[in-house]
């Protein structure tokens, strides 16, 4: 009889259920964060541009991690990595505490760098992690299901920010605010900031069990120390000649921070443009996370006919189109599905998103494809570290938005009186998706560039096989 080779061994089974769980967990946290940046800017009263510190500290701590994290596996095996993912995020989570109390803003950047960094060694650890759980033969569907998780994570992320966090934002503006009294100000900080806690300090719970399971569970023969002794110079000079992977870690990094940049914005936008509230805001967002999945799975499908550097391409083309549609289209109400009313440079702006969802994967792919497996380690945490692209893009556009300066006359025909209580006019708005313009010009020159002669399917490794999370 004719067998076939399981994609998760009976005996890693219950490891593999929760890795994925792993996986979950850092989307829902990717995407949930997300929303910290107008909700602390209503809570704490702070400009864009400070509030934008949400996203330097989160995505900043993958460029500080992620070398460490690969080094940690490398020399004390995957499931170490896991305990000590987990419980640096529970470290991080449980600082949110003492900064409700204090109603330091400060505190809770400090909070999610921490937690940042545990994501960080999650995602440099799964990965990997979830390839060697079985057959060689196997791997690339092992990997491609327990990411199904990550987008699910992340769709639960948006509906818990909207539900807990941004639906208990009082409506009191920035200037209804200054003049309350002080007790009455800090009893709506703390309620507010109570309800920013509760899905944080939540989950820890859920990484416990994790962490139990891991650390209760006995390593098996795949949770080695790795005895490769190869020189850190030789692979650092196979990775200094190819220049497939140099230009796509570049590559990765204006994309990430594009993704991060345009979906941090995404609820001050559509709340400026079309006058919804927060929660409301929110709903674009998952409307738009949705688009995002949808695209991947068919990207996926469409890869087995069509070369995936030129598919980039195509869709590169196709995001920097719907960056200028959000720049230059009006924002007259063409219908309203439920309470949600939509016009073209809003539909442009969730667009943008479908464009955007093999990007990530993509360049992995080609950046890692044909080099020498000996440097694929150093080279998977260069292109890790390209998440630090979020904390770089963000304060970009967020600077735009507190003083467009020459930004403005890319977009003169809009109003330019400032909103108060967004600290944001539509003109300094629009201009600032000047960002996503340029950034997907470097992922179309890349595509061009690292495109292949012929039609059909590139190598296995240039397909989407693997991806970041609430992402990427």
């Amino acid at each position: 009889m004719k067998s076939e080779t399981p994609v998760v061994p009976k005996k890693y089974l219950a490891i593999f259920i929760m890795l994925t769980s792993c996986f979950a967990l850092w989307g829902l946290l990717n995407n949930m964060t997300d929303n910290l940046v107008p909700s602390f800017q209503k809570i704490f009263m702070t400009s864009q541009s400070t509030a934008g510190f949400v996203q330097i500290s989160f995505y900043g701590a993958y460029s500080v991690i992620a070398i460490f994290a690969s080094l940690l596996i490398q020399k004390a095996g995957y499931r170490v990595g896991v305990l000590f993912g987990l419980a640096v995020y529970i470290i991080g989570a449980l600082l949110y505490v003492p900064a409700c109390v204090m109603q330091s803003f400060w505190t809770y950047i400090v909070g999610i760098f921490i937690v940042a960094g545990g994501c960080a060694v999650l995602e440099t650890t799964c990965n990997p992690y979830v390839l060697a759980l079985g057959d060689e033969s196997t791997a690339v569907r092992r990997l491609n299901f327990a990411q199904m998780f990550n987008p699910l994570g992340s769709l639960a992320g948006i509906v818990l920010a909207q539900q807990l966090i941004l639906a208990n934002l009082n409506p009191a503006t920035t200037e209804e605010r200054l003049q309350m009294p002080k007790e009455a100000l800090d009893k709506i900080v703390h309620h507010e900031l109570f309800w920013v806690c509760v899905p944080y300090v939540g989950l820890c719970a859920i990484a416990m069990m994790i962490w139990f399971f891991f650390f209760l569970k006995k390593p098996t023969e795949i949770d080695h120390v790795s005895s490769d002794k190869t020189d850190i110079r030789e692979i650092l000079g196979i990775l200094a000649h190819s220049p497939k992977w140099y230009c796509g870690v570049v590559a990765q990094v204006f994309y990430v921070g594009v993704q991060i940049a345009a979906w941090t914005w995404m609820n001050v936008y559509c709340q400026k443009e079309l006058g919804v509230t927060p929660a409301q805001g929110a709903s674009y967002y998952l409307i738009a996370l949705c688009l995002f999945i949808g695209c991947r799975w068919i990207c996926t499908f469409l890869m087995k006919y069509f070369e995936p550097a030129r598919m980039m391409a195509v869709f590169a083309a196709g995001a920097i189109l719907s960056s200028l549609g959000v720049m230059y289209l009006k924002s007259d109400v063409l219908f309203t599905v439920g309470n949600l009313p939509f016009s073209w440079n809003v539909i442009s702006l969730c667009m943008m998103s479908g464009f955007m969802s093999l990007m990530f994967p993509t360049i992995y792919g080609l950046g890692l494809g044909g080099i020498d497996p000996k440097a694929h380690k150093l080279g998977a945490a260069g292109l890790i570290m390209a998440i630090v692209g979020g904390a770089l893009l963000t304060p970009w556009m967020a600077a735009i938005i507190d003083k467009p300066g020459f930004w403005a006359s890319l977009v003169p025909m809009f109003d330019s009186v400032v909103d108060q209580n967004l600290k944001a006019s539509s003109q300094s708005l629009r201009a600032s998706f000047i960002v996503p313009v340029i950034c997907f010009a470097v992922v179309f020159i890349y595509a061009v560039m690292f495109r292949t002669r012929g039609g059909k399917g590139d190598t296995v490794s240039s397909r989407p096989s693997f991806s970041r999370s609430g992402d990427f």
